[in-house]
């Protein structure tokens, strides 16, 4: 329920099969213990990702992969669990895609940083990242950590 009330918070658009984040919750319900069999079965067929170009201030454009919301959801609850278990892995000073963290926060470390007399900031952004890093390493170091064949395998999927 908390991967889903965060799905509905994000709010999104609609995947490639045209469900809305309104309609997740009936269909959740009605097709809930399918899915979890399919998962559990290592059945479950994550569905392809609906391709959209959004303009940027720069005035070109990024390419934006959207999953279906039945999929986003699915995602989110498979973050939540592992990422407990890579959380104490950060650094401190590390503000991207963490909970409790944002990029306001990061700003006003920046600026205690600059206050204290440190001259130099950086920022790394992570653009094309999942495009170029090597999956196979990636999974390998996923597999160190999680034990649970299932999260996994639909990881992998």
């Amino acid at each position: 329920m908390h991967a889903y009330r965060q799905v509905m918070s994000n709010k999104g658009s609609a995947g490639i099969d045209g469900m809305s984040v309104a309609e997740l919750y009936g269909y959740w319900t009605k097709n809930r213990l399918r899915i979890e069999a399919e998962i559990r079965e290592g059945r479950y067929p994550p569905k392809p990702i609906l391709g959209v170009e959004i303009p940027k201030s720069n005035g070109k454009t990024r390419l934006l992969g959207v999953p279906t919301v039945v999929d986003r959801m699915l995602q989110q609850a498979v973050g939540q669990v592992i990422a407990v278990k890579f959380e104490m892995e950060f650094e401190d000073y590390s503000y991207g895609f963490r909970p409790n963290r944002n990029a306001q926060q990061a700003v006003m470390k920046a600026q205690e940083y600059i206050n204290a007399g440190y001259q130099h900031i950086v920022d790394i952004d992570l653009k094309n990242f999942f495009d170029e890093v090597d999956h196979c390493i990636l999974l390998q170091l996923l597999y160190r950590r999680i034990k649970c064949p299932l999260t996994l395998r639909l990881i992998r999927k």
